[in-house]
């Protein structure tokens, strides 16, 4: 049994992650722990400060010892504008001190999804976020940084992750398709607070690329650190490719 871990910062989405369990389809459990985003951050607001907050050590190691009782052998932060939004060198201080406090290796969502676009060979990605514009560029800066070259970035404006969480299939849908663009390789949804999960096989075949969102990945990147690479077309190209990825 191979036990993830993932520190997760409220409750958009999060039926994702026993989804995701269920399509690995071997022994590997998926354990989310929530960490506490604090009265400040009720709404969980898409805007740079909060996003600081969001991520801060004091509320991410506040949840660690939860999720070192539970076996976890890796721990990635599931948040991507909550380490993004600390800009290269922040969010790799931050998952530094993560490593540190957890004693176990670990990554952000955010990273993922620098490694999870090496692994597929995509060099050149589309972006479609949830985020108000100014959110989405910085995501974009941020996977320019991790070697990855960004040819369109479409902003949805949403506010809130509560509101992103309450986006169905057929919007997600939309979202992909006015992301992507046709030099891309790869179109990417980086808000942890959509479903995904359900539609990335469709995502895919709509648009005839790989597609790869905040969840999907964020397990990847988990199942990376502990050395576990596990065939699931249920869950899009990522998880039907061999591993290209130099770590």
């Amino acid at each position: 049994m191979t036990a993830l871990g993932l520190l997760h910062p409220g409750h958009s989405a999060e039926d994702d992650y026993p989804r995701i369990e269920q399509l690995l389809g071997s022994d590997i459990r998926v354990d989310l722990v929530r960490t506490d985003p604090g009265t400040d951050l009720a709404e969980d607001a898409h805007q740079g400060d909060a996003l600081l907050r969001l991520g801060a050590p004091h509320r991410i190691a506040a949840a660690v010892e939860r999720l070192r009782l539970s076996g976890a052998e890796a721990v990635v932060w599931a948040s991507t504008s909550g380490s993004f939004g600390y800009g290269w060198e922040g969010a790799h201080d931050q998952v530094r001190t993560l490593a540190t406090t957890a004693g176990m290796p670990a990554s952000s969502t955010s990273f993922a999804f620098v490694h999870a676009a090496r692994e597929l060979g995509a060099a050149r990605v589309a972006v479609g976020a949830t985020y108000p514009r100014e959110v989405a560029a910085r995501f974009a800066e941020f996977l320019r940084a991790g070697g990855v070259e960004v040819t369109a970035v479409h902003s949805a404006g949403i506010a809130t992750a509560a509101e992103a969480g309450a986006l169905g299939e057929a919007e997600v849908l939309a979202l992909a398709r006015a992301a992507d663009d046709a030099g891309a390789e790869a179109v990417l949804l980086p808000d942890t607070a959509l479903h995904t999960v359900a539609c990335v096989p469709a995502l895919e075949k709509e648009l005839g690329k790989p597609v790869l969102t905040a969840n999907q990945v964020t397990v990847w990147e988990a199942l990376r650190l502990t050395d576990r690479r596990v065939n699931a077309p249920g869950l899009g190209a990522l998880f039907t490719r061999e591993p290209i990825v130099q770590v």
